[in-house]
């Protein structure tokens, strides 16, 4: 399970609106478990993609600089997340063929309709994605806004 404090998920969704028809993405932060991992903070990353309308990708000297600050703040990274603005709302295979974080979360807000946040786990060995539930909570100690 995943939970993502409300400020999170709002940062996230807003984020992928405000990207249009681009991918957006980022690093998640908070308490990482491999199976009940707190997201408590988003860190926004630049698209560098090649087609940003259809594939993302994080530059590698940027996600270093921002796994430094979450642990310069005292966070773990909890994973990932980004957008598909015209839907699927699950990974798709070029999700899965970059996906290298073994039992990290990746968040994925499709804007196809009305927004949805799922959030799959990576399992390495088994090269596939295993879906996960999501819980939106207004406040670490707040387990009533279930998604």
């Amino acid at each position: 399970m995943i939970e993502l404090l409300r400020s999170a998920y709002d940062e996230i969704v807003y984020q992928a609106y405000d990207g249009d028809e681009r991918e957006v993405c980022g690093i998640l932060a908070g308490e990482y478990d491999p199976d009940h991992t707190v997201v408590t903070d988003a860190y926004p990353a630049e698209n560098v993609a090649d087609n940003p309308e259809i594939r993302y990708a994080i530059d590698p000297e940027e996600q270093f600089e921002i796994t430094e600050r979450i642990e310069e703040e005292g966070l773990e990274v909890a994973g990932f997340y980004h957008s598909h603005p015209a839907g699927p709302a699950e990974p798709s295979e070029t999700d899965a063929a970059r996906a290298t974080w073994p039992d990290f979360s990746y968040v994925i807000v499709a804007l196809d309709g009305y927004p949805f946040v799922g959030s799959w786990r990576w399992r390495d060995e088994e090269e596939r994605f295993d879906g996960e539930r999501v819980r939106v909570v207004s406040s670490r100690s707040d387990g009533d806004d279930s998604r």
